[in-house]
C-alpha cells in the first residue's frame, strides 16, 4: 500500500515499511522443561511428569526442587511472546504481545508506519530494521508490555481484508480501537498507549479522537503537516527526482483536491507512489492535518523526532509542539527515521541502517519513552 515514507523515487530508495513474524506460532515459554504454545505444536513431556521415586531419591528431588525454583525465577525474568488477535472488518487482526517480566501495568500498541510493513518493521520492499520488534523488546526489559500487529489485509492480518488497498486513515483508527478492546480484555488493563510511527503517528491521532481506553499518544518521527506537504518535501531533498518533480506535483495536487490520476503517461519511477490501487487511499489520507488532531486532544501526548530522520523534518516535530502546549518533546541526536543510530551526514550510510537488523536502537529511544510513561498518573 503507498505511503509517504519514499524519500527518492528515482534512486528507488524505497524506506519504510515495518513487517512481523507473520502466521508463526507464538511459544510461551515455562520452566518444567515444557512449551506450552499458542497454535497446533504439541506441548512436549517433561521429566516431572514421571511416576515419583522412593523416598531415597526424593530426598535429592528436593534439592532439584530448589533448583527448579531457581530456574523458574530466572526463566521469568524473560519477556515472553504471545500471539494475539483482534476483530477486523471480515476475519481476525494479528499481533504479537510481547509482556514484560517486571510488569509496570502498562501495555503500548505500536502501530507501523506506510506500507506493506509487518509488526515487526519489516517489508517485502527491502526494509530489514526490524524497528517495532527491536523496540518492543527494549521497553519490555524496562518494564512495559507491547503489542505490535500486522494491518488488516497484509500478512498474518490477510483474513481481516480482502484488498489490503481498499482502507482508509479511519478505518486503521478503527482496528487501533478494535486492538485496545483485545488487549484490555487479555490483561485487563484499563487503558492502552498509542505508539505511532511515521504513517502510524497520523492513525494514532485520529484514533484518538476517541480518547476512550487510552492513556496516551507516543509519536515518533510524526508529520506536522499535511502528507501531500511531507511527500513534496521528500521528493524535492533528493536531486534524483529533478526530473520528476513537475509530473510529481501535480500528481499530488490533484489528490489534494480530491481528484484521481491517470497513470498512462505518468513516468514509470512514479507509479510505486501514486497507481491506482492507493489513490483513494492517498486522497483520504492527504485531507489530514496531524497539527490540528493533536490541538484536540487531551490526552498526555510525547513527540519523538530523531534529528538525522531523511523522512520528516524537525520543523514538523515543531509543528505539532506548537499545535499542543502541554505536549511533551523530545529531540534525539544522531537517531534516523528507523531509530537506529547514525553519526555521519552522508546519506548511503543512513539508509544502510534501514537494512540491518542486527543494528541496535538509539537507546534514548526506549528511556525516552519509558521515563514519560511513568511520570503519568496510573489513575488519570
Amino acid at each position: 500500500m503507498g505511503g509517504f515514507d519514499l524519500p527518492s523515487v528515482a534512486g528507488q530508495e524505497r524506506l519504510f515499511s515495518p513487517v512481523s513474524r507473520s502466521g508463526q506460532s507464538a511459544v510461551l515459554r515455562v520452566c518444567y522443561w515444557r512449551y506450552f504454545v499458542w497454535g497446533s505444536v504439541k506441548i512436549q513431556p517433561s521429566p516431572v511428569d514421571s511416576p515419583l521415586p522412593s523416598k531415597e531419591p526424593m530426598k535429592l528431588g528436593c534439592f532439584a526442587c530448589v533448583a527448579l525454583l531457581i530456574a523458574v525465577s530466572t526463566c521469568h525474568a524473560n519477556p515472553v511472546d504471545a500471539v494475539l488477535e483482534a476483530r477486523g472488518p471480515s476475519g481476525p487482526l494479528n499481533g504479537t504481545m510481547l509482556s514484560a517480566s517486571t510488569y509496570s501495568g502498562s501495555v503500548v500498541l505500536i502501530i507501523s508506519g506506510s506500507g506493506p510493513i509487518d509488526r515487526d518493521g519489516n517489508s517485502p520492499s527491502g526494509i530489514k530494521a526490524s524497528t517495532y520488534r527491536l523496540l518492543a523488546e527494549s521497553l519490555a526489559d524496562q518494564g512495559i508490555s507491547t503489542v505490535r500487529v500486522d494491518k488488516r489485509g497484509m500478512f498474518a492480518s490477510a483474513a481481516a481484508a480482502a484488498d489490503p488497498n481498499a482502507v482508509t486513515i479511519s478505518d486503521y483508527a478503527a482496528d487501533v480501537h478494535s486492538w485496545v478492546e483485545s488487549i484490555r480484555s487479555r490483561t485487563g488493563t484499563s487503558c492502552v498507549w498509542l505508539l505511532g510511527h511515521s504513517e502510524g503517528a497520523l492513525v494514532t491521532l485520529v484514533a484518538a479522537k476517541n480518547p476512550s481506553r487510552l492513556c496516551g499518544l507516543v509519536l515518533i518521527a510524526a508529520p506536522g503537516r499535511p502528507i501531500g506537504e511531507v511527500l513534496r518535501e521528500q521528493l524535492k531533498s533528493n536531486p534524483a527526482n529533478a526530473s520528476l518533480l513537475d509530473q510529481a506535483f501535480a500528481a499530488i495536487e490533484a489528490l489534494e483536491a480530491g481528484k484521481h490520476v491517470d497513470t498512462r503517461t505518468m513516468s514509470p519511477a512514479l507509479l510505486p507512489l501514486f497507481r491506482p490501487q492507493v489513490q483513494d487511499f492517498l486522497i483520504d489520507e492527504f485531507a489530514y492535518d496531524p497539527a490540528e488532531l493533536l490541538a484536540n486532544t487531551t490526552l498526555p501526548v510525547l513527540i519523538i523526532h530523531g534529528k538525522r530522520d531523511l523522512q520528516v523534518g524537525e520543523h514538523d516535530a515543531f509543528r505539532l509542539k506548537g499545535a499542543n502546549a502541554k505536549a511533551e518533546l523530545s529531540l534525539l541526536n544522531n537517531t534516523n527515521h528507523v531509530l537506529k543510530v547514525v553519526t555521519s551526514d552522508d546519506r548511503r550510510i543512513n539508509i544502510s541502517t534501514y537494512t540491518d537488523p542486527n543494528l541496535p536502537l538509539a537507546p534514548s529511544v526506549a528511556d525516552t519513552i519509558v521515563r514519560f510513561i511513568k511520570a503519568v498518573p496510573s489513575d488519570r
